[in-house]
C-alpha cells in the first residue's frame, strides 16, 4: 500500500537543497524575517503572548524572544517570534497564496539556537537549507489544496500547511530518520488551524506563531517516540481529506524537484506592510498622486469621490475598518491612505491614524466595485482606481502588478534597505549594523545564537 506521509517526507528530506542561488535567497528571507519580526514584537498581540508566558513561569529556556528580553524554551519561543513576524503582514508572499516565513523560520531560529548551546557549532548553514525544504513543502501543500486564488480560501493558509512543512523542517535540522520524521509530520497534521474570520484580529498572527510551535513540538515529540498515524497526511480521514476534500491532489506533493520555491516562483517581497492584494490598490493610488502632483498642502477635501474596480475579495472589503490593523485587510482603507500621505508604512495602521478626520471623510467618499470577472490570482489580478477632484479632473490609474511581485521583482539591495530601515527604527542604528553583520555571514559561520542577541 501506498503512504503518502511516508513518499513526501523521504522527497522533501532527501532533498540537498545546496544550490547557492537557493541558499543566498534563503539567507536573504532570513534576513528580511528577523527585521519584521524586530519591528513587530512590540505589537499588542505578541506582546500579550510574550507577557501570559512569563507570568506562567515558560520564560526559562535557551531560545531567545526577540524584543522582550527574555528566553524560553524553543516552542514557546517560535510562538511568540512567529507572531512578531507575521503581526505587521510585511513578510513575503508566495504564490499560491501563502506566508511561508512566519510559521516556519522562527522554529528553526529556536531550534539551532537551542543546539548551538550545545554544540556549540554554528548552525546557520543546517538552517537555510531546513528552510529552503520547509518553504517547499509548504508551496505543494499549498498547491495540493487546488485552493489557488484568494477568494477560494476556506481557511488561512499558514496555519493549514505551517505545522506540517515546520515538523519536516525541524526534523531534518535535528537529522530524524524517515520513520520518525514522518511520525512528526502526521503529528502536526493534527496541529493545523486558521479560521478566516479572524483576519484583521490579533488571531491572525496566532496562526502562523501556532504553526511554528506545534511544527517544531511534532519533531521533538516524534524524535521522543511519540506515535500517530502512519499516513495522517493521505489516508482517507487524513489531513488532505479532513481539508480539502475531493479537491485534494496528491500529484504536487511528489513531483519531482527542481532549485526550490524558494527560486521559482519564489516570493512577492511585501514593501507595504498590508494583505497583498491590497498593495495594487496602494500603487495604483500612489500613481494617481504622483499624476495629480500634489504639494504638501494636499487634503482630502480636494478628493470628491474614490472607485476602484477590484476582484471580488470580501474579505477584504471593509469599508470602515473597526481598527488600524483591521485596515491592514481594506482595499477601501490602504488605497486611501496612499492618497492622503503617499506612502503606506507601520504609522499607518494606527487607530490613530485610521480614525483621522481626513482618513474619516474620504472612507465615506469611496466605492468599491468588485468584478468576479477579474481573476483574483496573485500573478494574473488587477485592479483601476479613479479619483474625482474638486477642481473637475479626473485621474485614473490601473495596476497589474504593485512593486517586489513576480513580474516587477526588486533586488537584493531593496530587501536590504527595507530591513535596515526596519531594524534601525526598532533597535537603533548600531544594533541594526550588530545585527545585519551577524545575518550576511557566510553560511557555514552563520552563528544563530550571535543573530538572536542582538534582536534580544
Amino acid at each position: 500500500m501506498t503512504n503518502l506521509a511516508r513518499e513526501f517526507t523521504e522527497l522533501i528530506l532527501g532533498w540537498s537543497a545546496d544550490d547557492p542561488a537557493l541558499i543566498e535567497r534563503c539567507q536573504l528571507l532570513l534576513m528580511d524575517g528577523v527585521a519584521v519580526a524586530a519591528a513587530g514584537a512590540s505589537e499588542p498581540g505578541p506582546t500579550h503572548v510574550a507577557q501570559l508566558s512569563q507570568e506562567q513561569s515558560e520564560c526559562n529556556g535557551p531560545a531567545t524572544v526577540i524584543g522582550h528580553g527574555f528566553s524560553a524554551p524553543p516552542p514557546i519561543a517560535a510562538r511568540i517570534n512567529g507572531m512578531s513576524m507575521h503581526v505587521l503582514d510585511y513578510e513575503p508572499m508566495w504564490n499560491p497564496p501563502n506566508h511561508a516565513v512566519s510559521p516556519l523560520l522562527p522554529a528553526l531560529l529556536a531550534l539551532a539556537e537551542q543546539r548551538e548551546h550545545t554544540s556549540g557549532e554554528p548552525q546557520g548553514e543546517a538552517l537555510l537549507r531546513a528552510f529552503a525544504k520547509g518553504i517547499e513543502a509548504q508551496g505543494r501543500l499549498r498547491l495540493s489544496s487546488a485552493q489557488i486564488e484568494p477568494a477560494q480560501l476556506s481557511l488561512h493558509p499558514p496555519g493549514v500547511v505551517g505545522p506540517l512543512a515546520t515538523a519536516l523542517a525541524c526534523a531534518d535540522l535535528l537529522g530524524l530518520d524517515t520513520l520518525s520524521a514522518t511520525t512528526a509530520l502526521c503529528i502536526a497534521a493534527s496541529r493545523s488551524s486558521g479560521v478566516m474570520a479572524n483576519i484583521g484580529s490579533q488571531t491572525k498572527a496566532l496562526h502562523c506563531g501556532d504553526a511554528a510551535a506545534h511544527g517544531l513540538e511534532a519533531a521533538l515529540l516524534a524524535r521522543r517516540g511519540f506515535t500517530a498515524n502512519p499516513d495522517a497526511l493521505g489516508g482517507p480521514r487524513g489531513w488532505g481529506h479532513a481539508y480539502f476534500g475531493e479537491r485534494f491532489t496528491t500529484e504536487p506533493l511528489l513531483a519531482p524537484l527542481g532549485v526550490g520555491r524558494a527560486l521559482v516562483p519564489g516570493p512577492s517581497w511585501k514593501l507595504f506592510p498590508s494583505q497583498f492584494a491590497t498593495h495594487f490598490g496602494i500603487a495604483a493610488a500612489l500613481d494617481v498622486r504622483a499624476q495629480i502632483d500634489v504639494s504638501a498642502t494636499f487634503h482630502a477635501d480636494d478628493i470628491t469621490r474614490i472607485e476602484l474596480h477590484a476582484p471580488a475579495m470580501p474579505y477584504i472589503d471593509r469599508p470602515f475598518p473597526e481598527t488600524g490593523l483591521d485596515g491592514k485587510f481594506s482595499w477601501q482603507y490602504t488605497a486611501t491612505i496612499a492618497l492622503l500621505d503617499g506612502k503606506v508604512d507601520p504609522a499607518s495602521f494606527t487607530n490613530s491614524r485610521r480614525f483621522a478626520e481626513d482618513a474619516q471623510a474620504l472612507l465615506n467618499r469611496f466605492t468599491l466595485s468588485a468584478d468576479p470577472g477579474i481573476s483574483g490570482a496573485l500573478d494574473k489580478m488587477h485592479v483601476e482606481i479613479t479619483v474625482h477632484l474638486k477642481d473637475g479632473r479626473t485621474v485614473t490609474s490601473r495596476c497589474d502588478a504593485p512593486p517586489g511581485s513576480w513580474s516587477r521583482p526588486v533586488d537584493a539591495e531593496a530587501v536590504t534597505k527595507k530591513t535596515r530601515s526596519l531594524l534601525e527604527s526598532t533597535l537603533g542604528h548600531e544594533r541594526a549594523d550588530h545585527t545585519l553583520k551577524s545575518v550576511t555571514q557566510p553560511p557555514r559561520l552563520l552563528s544563530v545564537r550571535a543573530l538572536m542577541a542582538c534582536l534580544r
